[in-house]
């Protein structure tokens, strides 16, 4: 039986991170949800990420502890940027070493939404988390939401809630909703092909590297600590080019498997010593291909008692690894609105003013390569070949870009720092 609205609580589509972590929020300040997911089974799919300090923060705040995170990745140590020749461009520390007052992780997306899921089963109970329950879409009432489900049989039904919050990904039929005139997806020319390798770590043990250009490079970190016994951690990587997208993308499959003898040729010769780049790819297991995509910003993540979060509302080029990262941020601002304005409307239009504007000028900067922007500035006005990199761009140049992109993504360490949690200890809608 639906209960009323008044008595109803609020809807989470998708059971990914950016809808857990809205779960895990609401729960914390007491507010009754539940979590609508399309698939009939949950499994930790995926590969590497990056959570900031903006995020490992909210996760603390949370409950989470180091040894969680410790469990399903590492705490990153620098941030490297290397041209084709095989030296530095830029570098930085990152997480505690760099002052923060929380650390940076590398980990492993889909033990993260495991990690996220225990704990929602554990403080929420396990009726929390409907699977093989996709929404299509809604309708709004004076006092609350219906969202029409479907099942994985087939079946549909209307489910009543306070509000709706549409946390389903790419492909949201909330968004579509929403903004019915939205444009397709966008491809810009970039194709990655994405691995996990077996291999010793390098630089710090603890190090992101992004090596090459801005149209043609491969970015590699451990996300597991390395073997005691062998010295081996898994590497993930990605291998990207970027070609003429004039034609759309042809592939058919958003991702597939490929051979690494499919691609490989891009990297031939890219061996330094200290990186052997072919051997790595050709060290993988398996190696997916997917284009490099996103959606253009729309004006609005709200709708009276909808509201879009992750990558409903955001999807972005992973160019600065904080599409996960902001994710959880959003769960945790809206938590912030609830507790402000109640939970209705008021806090729904809250959140959108003080996210959407932002975040969708970072979805534009990563489409124009974000950090990785720098590789670019090198590559036109040397070609990047270098012999030192002051002599072609100064290090005060260098460290204002990577400030000017921290600061968009909202991780500049001096805000973040000095900032008040987002929800204070113990606050209750």
């Amino acid at each position: 039986m639906n209960p009323t609205h008044a008595t109803a609580p609020v809807l989470i589509a998708g059971g990914g991170i950016g809808g857990m972590a809205a779960a895990l929020t609401l729960h914390q300040i007491g507010v009754p949800c539940v979590v609508l997911e399309a698939v009939p089974e949950l499994k930790p799919l995926g590969v590497g990420i990056n959570l900031q300090p903006n995020a490992v923060r909210e996760l603390f705040d949370l409950g989470f502890t180091p040894a969680d995170l410790d469990g399903i990745g590492i705490a990153t140590r620098e941030w490297a940027l290397v041209g084709r020749n095989g030296r530095d461009i830029y570098r930085e520390p990152r997480g505690l070493a760099a002052g923060y007052r929380w650390p940076q992780y590398s980990v492993h997306r889909g033990q993260l939404q495991m990690l996220l899921w225990r704990a929602v089963q554990q403080r929420l109970g396990p009726q929390a988390v409907r699977l093989g329950q996709r929404v299509t879409g809604y309708a709004q009432h004076e006092a609350g939401v219906t969202a029409t489900v479907e099942s994985h049989d087939g079946t549909r039904q209307a489910l009543q809630g306070r509000l709706l919050i549409a946390a389903d990904g790419l492909h949201s039929a909330v968004r579509a909703q929403m903004h019915p005139q939205q444009p397709p997806i966008h491809w810009g020319g970039a194709i990655m092909w994405r691995g996990t390798t077996p291999g010793r770590p390098i630089r710090t043990g603890a190090s992101f590297v992004g090596l090459g250009g801005a149209r043609h490079r491969v970015v590699l970190y451990p996300i597991s600590p390395a073997d005691p016994a062998t010295g081996l951690a898994t590497i993930n990587w990605i291998a990207e080019i970027t070609v003429d997208n004039r034609q759309g993308w042809t592939q058919g499959d958003w991702n597939r498997r490929v051979a690494v003898d499919d691609f490989i040729h891009h990297f031939e010769g890219w061996n330094y010593g200290w990186l052997d780049v072919p051997a790595m790819l050709r060290g993988a297991a398996e190696v997916f291909e997917y284009p490099m995509i996103d959606r253009d910003p729309v004006p609005t993540w709200v709708h009276g008692r909808v509201a879009l979060l992750g990558d409903a509302a955001h999807v972005m080029y992973p160019t600065g690894s904080n599409g996960a990262t902001q994710a959880i941020v959003d769960a945790r601002v809206l938590g912030a609105q609830l507790l402000a304005h109640g939970v209705g409307p008021a806090a729904l239009r809250a959140y959108d003013e003080r996210l959407c504007g932002p975040i969708s000028a970072v979805v534009l900067r990563n489409r124009g390569a974000g950090p990785f922007g720098l590789l670019g500035l090198v590559e036109d006005r040397c070609g990047g070949v270098f012999d030192d990199i002051e002599q072609v761009m100064p290090a005060a140049e260098r460290e204002a870009f990577m400030a000017g992109y921290k600061a968009a993504a909202g991780f500049a360490i001096e805000s973040l720092n000095a900032a008040a949690p987002t929800i204070a200890a113990g606050a209750r809608a």
